[in-house]
This record gives structure tokens, C-alpha cells and sequence, in this order.
């Protein structure tokens, strides 16, 4: 194979992998924004006893499905200290919001201050 056909083949084959790759990205299946239905039960995360003896804070974002009904569908850590993050879902998985019309998806914030 001269060069020039290598080169052609070698350029034929990049393009066909990036079309692939465009084709087979997934769609943004959720909204990164913060979820704005109204919550009408709250439960706080329980702070974890080794995350306090670590002196572990921050904040994790957790993005939230939540039923037509109220009632919390799924969840999925999108930032944070995975040693809250469990706290973190545990708790929002409790929480009851308002009915609508639709599902509702956005991002909840969870902040974790350790108490001296």
C-alpha cells in the first residue's frame, strides 16, 4: 500500500470513529439544575461518626427524580466526599414533595459541617 492510500485509509478511519462516537454519546438524560418542587417533609442526613472524626465537611449534590406523586424515584451522587454521600442519599431518599403533573429532575445540595 503506497503512502497515500495509507493516508486516506488512516483519515477514512478516524472520521468513522469520531462519527461513532458522536452517534453513540447518550443524550443528557437529566437537568443539572436545582430542583425547584417544593419539599413537604425534609429528613437531615445523619452526619457519619467517621466522617466527624476526620473532620470531613463539604457539600455533595445529589440529582433527584422525583414522581408525579411526590414521592422520590431515584438518586445519584454528582459530587462530593463519598463518605457523606451515602448520608446524603439516605436521607433525600425520605423526603415527600408536592404532587405534579410530571416528573421532576434536578440537583439537591447537602452540606456537612462537623460540630466541635
Amino acid at each position: 500500500m503506497s503512502l497515500r492510500g495509507l493516508r486516506k485509509w488512516l483519515a477514512g478511519s478516524l472520521l468513522a470513529v469520531l462519527a461513532g462516537m458522536v452517534i453513540a454519546a447518550p443524550p443528557l438524560a437529566h437537568s443539572q439544575d436545582e430542583l425547584t418542587r417544593k419539599v413537604k417533609t425534609k429528613v437531615a442526613p445523619v452526619y457519619p461518626d467517621i466522617a466527624r472524626r476526620m473532620a470531613i465537611s463539604g457539600t455533595v449534590r445529589v440529582l433527584v427524580v422525583v414522581t408525579p406523586s411526590g414521592t422520590v424515584k431515584s438518586t445519584k451522587v454528582v459530587g462530593g466526599h463519598p463518605l457523606l454521600a451515602t448520608a446524603a442519599t439516605d436521607a433525600i431518599k425520605r423526603w415527600k414533595f408536592e404532587s405534579a403533573s410530571d416528573e421532576t429532575t434536578g440537583i439537591v445540595e447537602f452540606k456537612f459541617q462537623p460540630q466541635d
